[in-house]
Parts: C-alpha cells; structure tokens; sequence
C-alpha cells in the first residue's frame, strides 16, 4: 500500500502524527521513495536553486572523553593513532580552505577538554579576524552553557550536535551510563537559545533502532526546528562494541533525507561522507533526494586516516576539499554546481561583531 497520501499530507501541513511517521517508515515502496525525492529536489530548488553549499571540515583532534558504542574514535579504542593540531596548524587549515574558495569552515572532533577552556575560542577568535565574511561551524560535543556562550562571543556562528536519537530507552543503548539524554537535549535548547545556527540529526539503522525511534526522531525535527538536520546511515566501526552490527539502510536514509526536506524546506541538509563511503554516488543521490550541502576535508593529509568515526571512511580524493573541480563535475552531471558562499540557513542573518 503506497504512503503517498501521507507525503502529500506532509508536504501540505509539515506535521503527522507519531503513528502516521511509523506507517511511512514502515510501508513506503522504492516508487513511494521516489516519488518524495522529486517533490523534495523541488522544494529545495525553490529556496536555494541548484546551488549546493560547500563546507570545508577541520577535524582537529581524535581524543575523546566518551566511550560510545558505536563511535571508532571512542575513549575505549586502543588502537587509533590518537592527534591533536595546535591552533596554528588549524589556521593553516582554514588559510588554504580560503585560498580554495571556501567560505565556512567547520571544526570537528571528538570531546577533547584540552581545548578549553580557551584554545578553542582564542582559534575561533583568530579564525574570525583573518576571515570576517567566513562562516565558523563548530561539531565538538556536548558543552555546558558558559562555554558555548563564550564560543558564540568569540565568532561562533553554527553548532553541529546530532542528537543520535530522540528516544531516551534506544539512547542509553547507544551511549555509556556517564552520558545523559537529558544532557544531550538541552545542549541543543542551549545552542539555538545563543542564536546560533542548530544542527541536530541521526544515524540511519543504528543499533537497536526501531521504526518507533525514527518517528520519534521526526516528531522531534518538527517540534525542534533545527537549521541543519545531519542524516547518514550507520556504518560499524572495528574494536567497537557494535563492529559487528549490520550497515544502516541506504534507502532509507535517501527516504529520510526527503522527509526532512518536505518537513523542512529551508533547512540545511548535508548529503554526508557516511552516503559517499556506502555508494560511489552516495552523495549525488542524497542531492537527489533534496540535501544541499557538501563538506570536503580540509584536515592536513596526514590525520585524515586517523580521524575514523566509521570504517571504510572515504579519506582521499575527490571528497578532499583540494578536488573542487572533480566534485563540480559529479554535481554538474545531476544539474547542480557548487557554490563558495557562506550558505546561512534563509531565517538567520550573519553574525556581526562578538569578539571577546
């Protein structure tokens, strides 16, 4: 039975029901997938063209404090070549993602407490001076209110914090007892409350993730209202608890990325390394499918292979922000072309001023 009444109701009133989400994940066929994908591509053209936003990535530092059960770089993990660049090697970064055409820079890593409380601000700060028309997009874990404040002060303008799952039972299956849901949730309250733009999202096909969990995860999008929404499915990691589980669905994710866009049409939807690495045109498809947005590495060549959430990582070639003309050639041929711009969400106007 098609679900396509539900998608037309969704794309009319941007809402459904806990049971009615639970009926589209659960029933939808490859015509109905499609059939979102091409309203999806519509809506996104209609508020952002072809164009497709570039983000260049810095991931900074593998250390982290937390053990998740599914993450490669987990506290836990001995065997990953742990790094850390200084705050000069991350400016270096930023001056040859500049040089490239970037506009936004995004910096990664795990929750590494050598950064803080101020190398972290002082790079941001130092970022924004050099770089006053440049975006600074911050993916770095779960900090209390002062710091993120501070963070913001200092130039701060995105926050990337995937929220993993929107169901506290499935949560705690996924994360260490010293890890808190609740924490995690009003971390995102914290972010969009400092005006930055907000970035929640999950894995497709996590462990122990039912179809409840990603109707729950949808009801969130819709009450949360995030400015970015990151969706990719899961992808087993070594010497991990979870390194045996099965990958997560790439249809699925594909399905979840138009819902998100007919959910939320301006919102920021990155086609993601994770789709790259399950298919060769991963990232093309999720473009089909209604994301516009692409972040290429700009980590210095030698961490990129250290930095593996996941195994089988794409880490060299033409995700490598150095390959900008090979990534507009696999865009252009879906009749889409990159653009350097900064790529704010349409609803937020661009930081201006807050240095410490």
């Amino acid at each position: 039975m098609s679900v396509r009444p539900l998608i037309d109701r969704l794309n009319a009133e941007k809402s459904l029901s806990l049971a009615e989400w639970r009926t589209m994940l659960t029933d939808y066929t490859e015509d109905d997938r499609q059939y979102a994908a091409e309203i999806a591509r519509g809506l996104s053209t209609a508020v952002f063209g072809n164009q497709i936003y570039l983000r260049g990535i810095v991931e900074f530092s593998n250390y982290c404090k937390n053990n998740c059960l599914y993450c490669g770089i987990r506290c836990g993990n001995q065997t990953v070549q742990r790094y850390r660049l200084t705050e000069d090697e991350i400016l270096e970064c930023c001056a040859e993602g500049y040089a490239l055409g970037f506009r936004t820079f995004v910096l990664q890593s795990g929750e590494d407490s050598s950064y803080f409380p101020d190398r972290l601000p002082e790079t941001i700060r130092r970022i924004k001076q050099a770089y006053p028309d440049c975006a600074v997009t911050l993916s770095v874990g779960e900090l209390e209110f002062d710091m993120l404040k501070r963070l913001r002060e200092c130039g701060a303008d995105r926050y990337l914090l995937r929220h993993e799952t929107a169901d506290q039972a499935h949560y705690e299956m996924l994360h260490p007892q010293s890890m808190s849901f609740a924490h995690r949730m009003q971390c995102l309250r914290d972010l969009k409350s400092l005006g930055y733009q907000t970035g929640a999202g999950i894995m497709v096909g996590s462990p122990h993730q039912t179809a409840d969990c990603i109707a729950k995860d949808m009801l969130f999008f819709t009450e949360f209202q995030p400015h970015m929404i990151g969706i990719g499915p899961f992808l087993p990691a070594a010497n991990t608890p979870f390194e045996k589980e099965p990958v997560g669905s790439y249809e699925l994710t594909l399905f979840l990325l138009s819902l998100c866009r007919i959910l939320l049409p301006n919102v920021l939807l990155p086609a993601t390394t994770a789709l790259g690495t399950i298919r060769p045109d991963g990232r093309e498809q999720g473009i089909l499918s209604g994301a516009n947005v692409i972040m290429p590495n700009l980590s210095p060549t030698a961490v990129r292979k250290k930095y593996m959430l996941y195994d089988n990582k794409i880490c060299t070639g033409e995700e490598a922000a150095q390959c900008i003309g090979c990534l507009n050639r696999r865009v252009q041929k879906i009749g889409y072309a990159l653009t350097f711009s900064r790529g704010d969400h349409p609803d937020m106007q661009p930081k201006t001023g807050g240095t410490l």
